[in-house]
């Protein structure tokens, strides 16, 4: 990438749209330090991201990519992986959102439903979901969705786009597609 200049605003959501190795995931990987800068700054809140600390800038960006990874273990442990002080309410408000509470409430143990590694038991679609979830529960200041919903239909993504309208005042949205 070269020559970018771009100016969000806190609380946009934002597409980025693109061929296969254009840059998009590099260029929001940028965002929290995956990848330096070589050359000018990129801010986050009116500050350069190296002055950050690095925790502390990656504790305030969730993403959530195409291909995501489930641990051994039940679903709530799985959606609290990024934010272990989660409450229970916070995890189905987020799963709500990401349209996973009424399937993972189908499962006859609900949210103690054991995950097998790697999330094998479970489908595509159903694994991005809970991803997204986890990502939601950690109250992200920016959130990164790469391709996240690409194994669910048409009307199911169209459900997340206008549930990720009710967190856009509190977070800025990257829609990677």
């Amino acid at each position: 990438l070269s020559d970018i200049n771009i100016h969000i605003k806190s609380g946009m959501t934002v597409g980025i749209i693109g061929g296969t190795g254009s840059g998009k995931s590099s260029l929001v990987q940028l965002i929290p330090r995956l990848y330096d800068i070589t050359e000018g700054s990129l801010k986050v809140g009116g500050r350069d991201v190296r002055e950050y600390d690095l925790d502390t800038l990656r504790g305030s960006v969730a993403m959530v990519l195409q291909k995501n990874l489930l641990f051994s273990g039940t679903i709530k442990e799985n959606l609290r992986w990024g934010n272990a002080d989660a409450t229970d309410e916070e995890i189905e408000e987020a799963c709500r959102l990401s349209q996973a509470d009424e399937f993972v409430r189908s499962f006859p143990d609900g949210y103690n439903t054991h995950i097998e590694q790697g999330g094998t038991n479970v489908s595509g679609g159903q694994k991005q979901r809970i991803s997204l979830a986890r990502a939601l529960a950690v109250r992200p200041s920016i959130l990164i969705l790469d391709d996240t919903t690409s194994a669910v239909d048409m009307e199911t993504e169209s459900y997340i786009q206008n549930q990720l309208k009710k967190i856009e005042k509190d977070c800025t949205i990257f829609i990677i597609a």
